[in-house]
């Protein structure tokens, strides 16, 4: 009996120590909120616009399930995964047809060096974003718009096959690199990406950047395999002044391959235009611990090449104002209301996607107003 219950004593231990040794963690967002948007394009072609109401998924926050795990490989060392599926609440269904963790798909290890994780992820302009631009507040399917159509990246941009490096931190340093394949016969860097990236963080004060750049898989046009298609970087800033944390940062986005376009109203910022020049700051002002009062301004200016004549340069200017409540540490409900005017370009739409939508077929003013309610468990 004595030799029964020393076996069973032994076994627990042993369970309970390769449980503390593992783990895996379910988590995720739910959020769904009323939205309402003027000037948005009638049916599929372009014609007239008008006021649209929708119950939409992720205005705010992507709505995603994930699944996290670590395991102690002893003497520092840990093996890692992530998978992380973004999907509609509304509908139920997926956020990307046919990829079912479209938002992440790594494993890796992790040590006193630093993290190295393999397979579907985001480069480190998705971090500098999260940080010291609008995406922090008014989230990035609610800004992506106002930033060059996101080519800049800061609200999050995926790719596959890829290897990222995020070092250890030291002394509120931590560095980023970052390198996707192409996987092309023959051509190293057909479909290449690559890009790195450095924060600092010191009491209240943070800054950071990072630079990523792509090159084509095919030719297009006259463009060959390996020719760089896009360049962009990010630089910005944030410090905390009792309640209030105030915050700015400057995109730059370069698409070396873009020709020149009729004349015209350019009709999409993010496939015509060469470069762009963005600005963002805003306020996150803590009225109470669990009452937040939102304010920014995006700024983008456009250069567009033309084959004869037309406006070089366009802009769009987004206002935003919002008000979040937690009513607990995983739930809040928020208000928010963006105003998004544009120059000589067909307004891109304030919530991401919008072009499919609820854009304005041409450069009218559009106004989207927000209430929702977000669950994380």
């Amino acid at each position: 009996m004595k030799k029964t219950a020393f076996a069973l004593a032994a076994l627990g231990l042993v369970a309970s120590s390769a449980q503390a040794q593992s783990s895996v963690t379910v988590y995720g967002v739910i959020d769904v909120g009323l939205t309402y948007t003027t000037n948005a394009t009638r049916g599929t072609t372009p014609g007239s616009n008008g006021s649209r109401f929708s119950i939409d998924s992720g205005d705010l926050a992507t709505s995603r399930i994930g699944f996290r795990g670590v395991e102690d490989l002893g003497g520092g060392l840990k093996a890692l995964f992530q998978l992380e599926n973004g999907f509609n609440a509304d509908t139920g269904g997926m956020a990307s047809a046919n990829t079912l963790f479209d938002r992440k798909s790594v494993v890796g290890l992790s040590g006193s060096f630093g993290t190295v994780t393999l397979g579907r992820q985001v480069d480190f302009l998705d971090d500098i974003g999260s940080k010291y631009t609008s995406v922090q507040t008014f989230g990035g399917n609610g800004v992506k718009g106002a930033h060059f159509g996101n080519l800049d990246r800061v609200a999050g941009s995926r790719a596959d096959n890829s290897v990222r490096f995020d070092s250890a931190n030291y002394g509120g340093f931590t560095g980023n690199l970052f390198y996707s394949f192409g996987e092309v016969a023959g051509n190293t860097s057909a479909g290449q990406g690559f890009g790195f990236g450095a924060n600092y963080v010191s009491g209240p004060f943070g800054i950071g950047g990072a630079y990523y750049q792509t090159k084509l898989s095919a030719a297009s046009g006259t463009a060959q395999p390996g020719d760089t298609n896009l360049k962009t970087f990010t630089l910005g800033t944030s410090y905390q002044f009792g309640p209030a944390k105030l915050y700015g940062a400057w995109s730059q986005t370069k698409r070396p391959l873009q020709g020149g376009i009729a004349p015209g109203l350019v009709s999409s910022i993010t496939t015509q235009a060469t470069k762009g020049n963005v600005i963002d700051i805003g306020v996150d002002y803590a009225l109470k611990d669990n009452l937040h009062l939102l304010g920014s301004v995006i700024h983008d200016r456009i250069d567009i090449a033309r084959t004869s004549t037309g406006a070089t340069r366009a802009r769009t200017t987004q206002f935003n104002l919002g008000v979040d409540y937690y009513l607990s540490k995983r739930t809040d409900v928020y208000a928010m209301w963006s105003n998004l005017r544009a120059s000589d370009a067909r307004n891109p739409g304030v919530i991401n996607n919008a072009y499919d939508v609820a854009a304005p077929f041409d450069a009218s003013t559009q106004n989207v107003v927000r209430v929702g309610l977000r669950h994380k468990f």
